[in-house]
């Protein structure tokens, strides 16, 4: 997974020119290289970059070009990591990763509660091996991965699956359940592995991360659902539990 800094200097050094940081992290997430659950991911790159020009100055990877755009720092000078960078790199890293934590979790005791109504014994694994929550009805095993995502500011639910993950659980009986926040409504849309697996292959999720992680981007569009663009309608499988069976 890219972090927000990472994924900066990249689409920074693709497009060889300064961005505001609101386009930086359209270019991110349509690009799959930067996975996060929140709903206004903008503003932490743009807090992400900020803290680093204000904690590292001439050492910084970017440069300020005008309110809210910014470059790579082209003249970056070797600086000493002193406890105050470290300190305020690790408190955005923080930040981060407990916003995303709360929304997982959440998310997957969403989906429990929801199998739990619908008849299926349903809990949450103890340990993330690549299955959330495992699920029996009628004698049948079911193994669930979940995902969660709140809208973002461009409209978009962005979520990742690791590729060893998938692989390893490609079969039949797993199923990916995507929670798409919107405020305080909540969507499901519920799909089987080799829905996924074939949505890979028509590149309607996409590789990214040097090969080891796919990216997802659903988007509403006239009350209908699409992953990716409006080639791959997803309507057909959103808020139908009956797909588990």
């Amino acid at each position: 997974m890219n972090t927000f800094k990472q994924s900066a200097i990249e689409i920074l050094r693709k497009a060889k020119t300064p961005l505001h940081y609101n386009e930086i992290t359209k270019q991110a997430l349509e690009s799959g290289i930067l996975e996060t659950e929140g709903a206004n991911p903008e503003r932490t790159m743009n807090a992400v970059i900020t803290v680093d020009i204000n904690t590292k100055a001439e050492g910084s990877d970017f440069v300020r070009a005008e309110r809210g755009v910014f470059a790579l720092n082209q003249n970056k000078k070797e600086i000493k990591q002193t406890p105050k960078i470290i300190e305020a790199e690790k408190e955005e890293e923080e930040k981060i990763v407990i916003e995303g934590g709360y929304i997982g979790k959440g998310g997957e005791h969403l989906v429990c509660s929801e199998l739990l109504f619908r008849g299926f014994n349903a809990s949450i694994m103890s340990v993330d091996v690549g299955v959330d929550i495992s699920a029996i009805k009628d004698n049948k095993f079911f193994g669930i991965q979940v995902k969660t995502a709140r809208k973002n500011s461009f409209d978009t639910y962005s979520f990742h699956i690791r590729k060893k993950s998938f692989d390893r659980f490609n079969q039949g009986n797993i199923f990916y359940i995507l929670v798409l926040r919107d405020g305080l409504k909540n969507s499901f849309l519920i799909l089987p592995s080799n829905e996924v697996e074939k949505k890979i292959k028509e590149n309607a999720i996409f590789t990214v991360n040097n090969n080891t992680g796919y990216a997802l981007n659903v988007k509403f569009r006239d009350q209908k659902i699409y992953l990716g663009n409006t080639d791959h309608e997803m309507s057909y499988f959103l808020d139908d539990w009956n797909l588990i069976k």
